[in-house]
């Protein structure tokens, strides 16, 4: 067997420090003791002094606890390759092992240490497509494609032949940059023609040109596939990103198009899809295609989340579309999802702006009920509706409500009630309420204070001076 070499230190570097890319046996508790002890040691001593550290330790070391050293020590390449010579005097090393310093080499950007552990691999007859995949990886991560594709040529001289899946991997190392879709696409066009392709190697193209925002590239990707893979349900994740691609493209209407296409096809896209559709809908306040697509959901057996069910409420109350909102939120439970203080405050400021009196009014009692109570804000418009149309009583129940819970904050609130009692001409009640809140030291507003005014020049003398005494007591306040 060709050996493995040592990595080699500077004379500077005597400790290696981790990395903080590299996760270490202090950043997990899923560690057995044996493990740990290891590691910790690899850890503080000088790499010269790993073997007599190792050996005197005294520990027989399973696979299992090697591998575990091996997956916690990337921060400290060259102890690990000196931990991973001295196991193999005395075992034999495990296909997993082998990828693990392999991959520990790669990260690390040692790649010529990790071609000699591939050699070594080969020679053993444990080489498998997870080692390259691993190189891949390795490679793209540290900006060489062009290595990472040479790695791929090169599989077939160390016994594996290249399949659709190895394609798939080098695809996927090297779209995690969204820079290198161009690099990705190039080696796709490459090795089509004699390996070919399946679903995921579509998907892996399309969501790379979503992230580009690439909608030209996507709708002939698109076409492609259709023609060489066909269609099927398992393929959710391209046809995902594809639609999303034309929904950020503001192309809504092709989006459309296509999703009518493929309901006809019975292979429609998943909840990410869906998710990011909607919220795109809901900005342009599009209630019509919002619909219209919660209805298209619904049929393949999806279930939306609860930000979703607030998303589509949201945008119905918005076109003051209340009975839809209604209807939503009734089938809510038969979906196993619940409405929350949002569901309920979207409704009901929807009644209160469309002047609603009665529906608003049976609808705080049901918040109350169901412990999802209105939001400040709403409890003061909807005392506001309920004087302006003659139901003080109403607008009491809530400002009792308020205090009873500890509403806060209550100012807006509390000038409501105060403005319609004001506009009422219930002074007798205004004065009462408002030396109440100027004791609990609630501020009441200039424009209140106006409006007490134009209200008591309307009834005489009498209620001036009832003006005059409050203006006093607020003004000293």
């Amino acid at each position: 067997m060709e050996p493995l070499q040592v990595v080699s230190l500077s004379s500077q570097q005597q400790i290696e420090k981790p990395p903080k890319q590299f996760p270490s046996y202090l950043d997990t508790n899923h560690l057995s003791p044996r493990a740990r002890i290891v590691c910790e040691m690899l850890a503080r001593v000088y790499p010269g002094e790993v073997e007599t550290a190792l050996n005197t330790l005294g520990m027989n070391l399973e696979p299992e606890i090697v591998e575990e050293v091996l997956k916690f020590s990337y921060g400290y390449p060259a102890t690990a390759v000196i931990f991973f010579k001295w196991v193999g005097t005395r075992q034999k090393h495990s296909p997993l092992m082998w990828d693990l310093i392999v991959d520990l080499l790669g990260k690390n950007k040692m790649f010529d240490h990790m071609w000699d552990a591939i050699r070594s691999m080969k020679q053993e007859g444990v080489l498998s497509l997870t080692t390259f995949v691993s190189v891949f990886g390795s490679y793209c991560e540290a900006g060489k494609f062009s290595e990472a594709v040479m790695a791929f040529d090169l599989m077939k001289g160390y016994g594996l032949e290249p399949d659709v899946v190895a394609v798939n991997s080098l695809l996927s190392a090297i779209c995690r940059d969204e820079s290198q879709t161009a690099k990705a696409y190039e080696f796709f066009e490459k090795v089509k023609t004699r390996i070919p392709p399946d679903g995921d190697t579509y998907a892996i193209l399309l969501e790379a040109w979503e992230k580009e925002g690439n909608a030209v590239r996507a709708k002939t990707m698109f076409g492609e596939m259709v023609t060489r893979v066909g269609w099927s349900p398992q393929y959710t994740s391209a046809y995902d990103a594809f639609l999303i691609t034309l929904v950020r493209a503001s192309e809504i209407d092709e989006a459309f198009s296509f999703l009518k296409v493929m309901k006809g096809k019975k292979c429609l896209p998943g909840l990410k899809f869906f998710s990011t559709a909607l919220d795109f809908l809901v900005h342009r306040n599009d209630s019509a295609n919002a619909l219209l697509l919660w209805d298209t959901m619904m049929t393949s057996e999806l279930t939306p989340n609860l930000v979703m069910y607030n998303a589509v409420i949201g945008v119905l109350c918005n076109n003051d579309e209340i009975a839809n909102a209604f209807q939503l939120l009734d089938k809510m439970p038969y979906h196993g999802v619940f409405a929350d203080s949002v569901t309920y405050n979207l409704i009901f400021q929807c009644l209160i702006k469309n002047k609603k009196v009665k529906e608003a009014g049976k609808f705080f009692f049901e918040m109350i009920k169901n412990e999802h109570p209105p939001t400040p804000a709403n409890c003061a418009d909807a005392m506001a509706l309920f004087f302006d149309h003659d139901d003080p009583e109403m607008a009491y129940e809530i400002w009792f409500y308020m205090k009873k819970e500890g509403v806060t904050p209550i100012e807006d609130a509390a000038n409501a009630l105060l403005v319609g009692l004001a506009n009422m001409g219930r002074l007798t009640e205004f004065r009462r309420n408002a030396e109440k809140l100027l004791k609990g030291r609630i501020k009441i507003y200039v424009s209140t204070m106006e409006k007490l005014k134009t209200a008591c020049l309307k009834e005489g003398k009498k209620a001036c001076e009832l003006y005059d005494d409050l203006d006093r007591k607020w003004r000293y306040s």
